[in-house]
């Protein structure tokens, strides 16, 4: 092989390692990058509803790592996903949310079991996020 054909292949190779590496970001370190750029403003860094936005809203930003505490311990998946996708929120005036379903719906689609024994299409982007929220939890 040619030493320009060997170069030319081996910078193949690589660009094929760095694409294959940005399509298999870990769903957990894509939800904190999706948190950092579009959650922590409002509901701080550690999401406890202390970001620098939040003292100039009406309504203080929830505490997120206490979604599951609230529930008994358990972490509603679904309930999640579509707060943060704007769908609970729709009819709900006294939130300052932004829907957030434009930002993660330009994500491929992943089917999920959202407790019902149905799989449904959820972008995974939204996993991704709720994911990261599931990891944040505390007593």
């Amino acid at each position: 092989m040619s030493p320009t054909l060997t170069r030319f292949a081996g910078l193949a190779g690589a660009a094929l390692a760095l694409l294959a590496a940005a399509c298999t970001t870990p769903p957990a370190t894509r939800g904190q990058a999706l948190y950092a750029d579009y959650c922590a403003s409002c509901h701080g860094d550690a999401g406890r509803g202390d970001g620098p936005a939040a003292a100039s809203l009406a309504k203080k930003p929830a505490d997120l790592t206490r979604i599951a505490a609230r529930r008994g311990g358990t972490f509603p998946l679904a309930r999640v996903m579509s707060v943060i996708d704007g769908y609970t929120r729709r009819n709900d005036h006294g939130s300052v949310m932004p829907e957030m379903g434009a930002v993660i719906a330009a994500s491929p689609e992943v089917m999920v079991d959202t407790g019902d024994g149905t799989p449904v299409p959820v972008p995974s982007n939204l996993l991704a996020l709720a994911g990261y929220l599931r990891s944040i939890q505390r007593p």
